[in-house]
Protein backbone atom coordinates (compact mmCIF):
# COMPACT_ATOMS: atom_id res chain seq x y z
CA UNK A 1 0.00 0.00 0.00
CA UNK A 2 2.74 2.39 0.46
CA UNK A 3 4.24 1.62 -2.79
CA UNK A 4 1.14 2.84 -4.10
CA UNK A 5 0.78 5.60 -2.53
CA UNK A 6 4.40 6.90 -3.11
CA UNK A 7 3.40 6.13 -6.99
CA UNK A 8 0.35 8.48 -6.49
CA UNK A 9 2.31 11.59 -5.03
CA UNK A 10 5.06 11.52 -7.28
CA UNK A 11 2.64 11.16 -10.28
CA UNK A 12 0.38 13.95 -8.77
CA UNK A 13 3.78 15.75 -8.12
CA UNK A 14 4.70 16.27 -12.12
CA UNK A 15 1.13 16.83 -12.80
CA UNK A 16 1.15 19.74 -10.55
CA UNK A 17 4.47 21.14 -11.10
CA UNK A 18 3.14 20.82 -15.19
CA UNK A 19 0.26 22.96 -14.14
CA UNK A 20 2.36 25.49 -12.15
CA UNK A 21 4.92 26.49 -15.13
CA UNK A 22 2.34 26.45 -17.34
CA UNK A 23 0.62 29.61 -14.95
CA UNK A 24 3.79 31.35 -15.73
CA UNK A 25 5.28 30.25 -18.82
CA UNK A 26 2.60 28.35 -21.47
CA UNK A 27 5.15 27.42 -24.27
CA UNK A 28 7.42 26.09 -20.78
CA UNK A 29 4.29 24.51 -19.59
CA UNK A 30 3.39 22.81 -22.89
CA UNK A 31 6.96 21.56 -23.45
CA UNK A 32 7.05 19.66 -20.00
CA UNK A 33 3.40 18.28 -20.44
CA UNK A 34 4.72 16.87 -24.11
CA UNK A 35 7.08 15.16 -22.39
CA UNK A 36 6.48 11.66 -22.09
CA UNK A 37 6.62 11.81 -18.19
CA UNK A 38 3.94 9.72 -17.50
CA UNK A 39 4.47 6.94 -19.90
CA UNK A 40 8.05 7.16 -18.92
CA UNK A 41 7.16 6.39 -14.58
CA UNK A 42 4.38 3.88 -16.19
CA UNK A 43 7.08 1.81 -17.85
CA UNK A 44 9.67 2.35 -14.01
CA UNK A 45 6.74 1.51 -11.92
CA UNK A 46 5.75 -1.58 -14.64
CA UNK A 47 9.18 -2.69 -14.98
CA UNK A 48 9.66 -2.32 -10.94
CA UNK A 49 6.68 -4.99 -10.22
CA UNK A 50 7.13 -7.31 -13.39
CA UNK A 51 10.60 -7.43 -15.16
CA UNK A 52 9.03 -8.62 -17.77
CA UNK A 53 10.53 -6.64 -21.14
CA UNK A 54 7.75 -8.61 -23.11
CA UNK A 55 5.12 -6.68 -21.20
CA UNK A 56 6.91 -3.49 -21.19
CA UNK A 57 7.44 -3.65 -24.89
CA UNK A 58 3.97 -4.15 -25.59
CA UNK A 59 3.18 -1.19 -23.18
CA UNK A 60 5.52 1.10 -24.71
CA UNK A 61 4.30 -0.07 -28.26
CA UNK A 62 0.73 0.53 -27.29
CA UNK A 63 1.45 3.57 -25.58
CA UNK A 64 3.32 5.00 -29.08
CA UNK A 65 -0.12 3.75 -31.09
CA UNK A 66 -2.11 5.44 -28.88
CA UNK A 67 -0.16 8.70 -28.71
CA UNK A 68 -1.45 9.48 -32.29
CA UNK A 69 -5.00 9.34 -31.81
CA UNK A 70 -4.51 11.93 -28.85
CA UNK A 71 -2.68 14.31 -30.80
CA UNK A 72 -5.96 16.22 -32.67
CA UNK A 73 -7.78 16.91 -29.58
CA UNK A 74 -4.11 19.48 -28.68
CA UNK A 75 -5.39 20.93 -32.35
CA UNK A 76 -9.53 21.25 -31.52
CA UNK A 77 -9.07 22.58 -28.36
CA UNK A 78 -7.54 25.79 -29.30
CA UNK A 79 -9.40 26.21 -32.03
CA UNK A 80 -12.45 26.10 -30.75
CA UNK A 81 -10.84 28.42 -27.79
CA UNK A 82 -10.13 30.69 -30.30
CA UNK A 83 -13.27 30.94 -32.12
CA UNK A 84 -15.22 32.07 -28.82
CA UNK A 85 -16.22 28.33 -27.68
CA UNK A 86 -16.06 28.48 -23.45
CA UNK A 87 -13.37 26.12 -21.75
CA UNK A 88 -15.33 23.41 -20.42
CA UNK A 89 -17.09 22.56 -23.99
CA UNK A 90 -13.90 22.85 -25.98
CA UNK A 91 -12.57 20.53 -23.58
CA UNK A 92 -15.51 18.43 -23.78
CA UNK A 93 -15.27 18.14 -27.76
CA UNK A 94 -11.76 17.62 -27.28
CA UNK A 95 -11.83 14.85 -25.07
CA UNK A 96 -14.90 13.37 -27.18
CA UNK A 97 -12.78 12.94 -30.32
CA UNK A 98 -9.96 11.62 -28.48
CA UNK A 99 -12.57 9.06 -27.21
CA UNK A 100 -13.66 8.07 -30.50
CA UNK A 101 -10.30 7.94 -32.26
CA UNK A 102 -8.94 5.55 -29.20
CA UNK A 103 -12.17 3.42 -30.25
CA UNK A 104 -11.33 3.36 -33.55
CA UNK A 105 -7.74 2.43 -33.16
CA UNK A 106 -9.19 0.03 -30.74
CA UNK A 107 -10.95 -1.58 -33.37
CA UNK A 108 -9.04 -0.97 -36.52
CA UNK A 109 -5.59 -1.35 -34.87
CA UNK A 110 -5.74 -5.03 -34.48
CA UNK A 111 -6.95 -5.63 -38.14
CA UNK A 112 -3.82 -4.34 -39.66
CA UNK A 113 -1.95 -6.05 -37.36
CA UNK A 114 -1.14 -3.70 -33.91
CA UNK A 115 -0.86 -5.65 -30.86
CA UNK A 116 -2.48 -3.75 -28.45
Amino acid sequence: MLYLLIKAIISGLIVAAVSEIAKRYPGWGGLFASLPLVSVLGMMWLWKDTHDPVRLADHATGTFWFVIPSLPMFLLIPALLRRGVPFWPALAAGCSLTMALYVATSLIGPKIGLKL
